[in-house]
């Protein structure tokens, strides 16, 4: 037997080993090698705890964590893969210096036979940064116009400042939070939720995928009111300085506000009156200014001017007293309310009278002696001395002068008459 399986040993040997290779040439020929691509492929990142236990915070850039892989295998293998079977993997313990990470392959099935996996790129790019915190201010934008006549006087947020955390250049750009509503052609308060924006200081806005909030969105109301325009007018009390008077003239500055509240309450307002007791001109003898504060004053309404802190210049105007002395010639002197069966002429003729007047300069001006007029009013002198009738003969009577308002005589003048009774003569 030995000898058998010894005889021609080189041959059988020769033969064995031509088997095995035609075997392995009919299996290429049966079943080639292949490959196949699987596009857009994700790369899975693990450990991406040790960033975050470092207070770091990563971002992958380009999309490197999207790629194409190839597999080479047997056509019979490639054929049967999908691209849920091709794992991508980079551990970020492995992350280099310049914030990349390798990436490496395999399929889920250890047993596959494959003869090669490569990806589109071997390494994840990450923007790595300190994670920084901090607290914005929110405030809320009413857009669009409300009806005329109404106003946005005031909005009120759930809450006005939001804690931010994210990239620290992310958060270091962001200066302040807003939201939006609508409230064009408002009668009534608006209300509703709306989505938090961020903002930089040029006021444009900034991309927060990357920021983690302690609120996606907030619920605001925004409080519409009518608006009415009212003046303001001012009294004042006590008497200036001896010699001197006040004009009448009190100004207001701003003369007239803007007033916000409801439909209904407005209605009932017509102006703004300032009380005579803020203002005091006792013994003055220049013009007397306040400011007054006129929120005091207001009910049921608000000023609808956020920026007017509701503080009015009150001026009262005084000036000297002009005197002055007239003479009122006769010929200026009417006597009425004579009774019947009288007639009556001065005692002296062509006599002339002196008034001293006194006012302010304005009303002083517009005193003309030639035009001034005095009268004898003969029966309300009868009744102030009880007189029931008169007799013939001579009588010294007060005589009234007619002034423009703000002139006063300063002495009082009489005239002597003569009275006829007709029967009498």
């Amino acid at each position: 037997m030995k000898r058998k399986i010894l005889n021609n040993l080189g041959l059988k040997l020769l033969s064995i080993a031509l088997a095995i290779v035609f075997w392995f040439l009919v299996v290429i020929a049966n079943n080639p090698k292949d490959s196949v691509s699987f596009s857009n492929i994700q790369v899975n990142l693990i450990n991406t705890e040790l960033l975050e236990k470092g207070n770091k915070f990563y971002e992958v850039l380009e999309s490197s964590d999207r790629i194409r892989v190839t597999v080479e295998a047997p056509r019979n293998v490639v054929q049967e893969l999908n691209a849920s079977d091709i794992v991508a993997e980079a551990d970020v313990s492995r992350l280099t210096e310049v914030n990349t990470i390798p990436i490496s392959f395999r399929v889920l099935n250890d047993d596959i036979e494959i003869l090669s996996i490569t990806g589109s790129r071997d390494a994840v790019l990450l923007n790595v940064e300190e994670k920084a915190s901090k607290w914005v201010n929110v405030s809320c934008d009413a857009r669009g116009d409300v009806a005329e006549g109404y106003i946005v006087f005031n909005t009120k947020l759930d809450q006005t400042r939001i804690e931010i955390t994210g990239p620290q250049s992310v958060v270091e750009n962001i200066r302040n939070a807003g939201i939006e509503i609508d409230v064009t052609g408002a009668t009534t308060n608006v209300s509703g939720n709306a989505d938090i924006h961020f903002y930089d200081a040029e006021g444009e806005v900034v991309d927060d995928s990357d920021i983690v909030k302690n609120a996606d969105s907030m619920h605001v109301e925004v409080q519409v009111l009518a608006t009415k325009e009212v003046p303001v007018e001012a009294a004042f009390a006590g008497a200036p300085e001896e010699g001197y008077l006040a004009t009448g003239v009190v100004e207001c500055e701003p003369s007239s506000v803007m007033l916000a509240g409801t439909a209904s309450a407005l209605a009932e307002i017509s102006k703004i009156s300032i009380p005579e007791k803020e203002l005091d001109i006792t013994d003055e003898s220049g013009n007397v200014e306040k400011v007054v504060d006129i929120r005091k004053y207001l009910e049921n309404a608000s000023l609808a001017d956020g920026s007017f802190n509701g503080r009015v210049t009150v001026t009262v105007h005084i000036e000297p007293v002009v005197e002055r002395t007239l003479v009122l010639s006769q010929r200026n002197i009417t006597l009425v309310n004579l009774p019947e069966g009288y007639e009556w002429g001065f005692t002296e003729e062509n006599e002339t009278y002196r008034v001293r007047i006194s006012g302010l300069d304005e009303a002083m001006a517009t005193v003309n002696q030639n035009t001034v007029q005095g009268t004898i009013d003969i029966g309300a002198w009868m009744t102030a001395g009880n007189m029931q009738e008169l007799t013939t003969g001579g009588y010294e009577i007060p005589v009234s002068i007619a002034l423009p308002d703000g002139v006063s005589a300063e002495n009082e003048i009489s005239v002597r008459v003569n009275i006829v009774k007709l029967e009498d003569e």
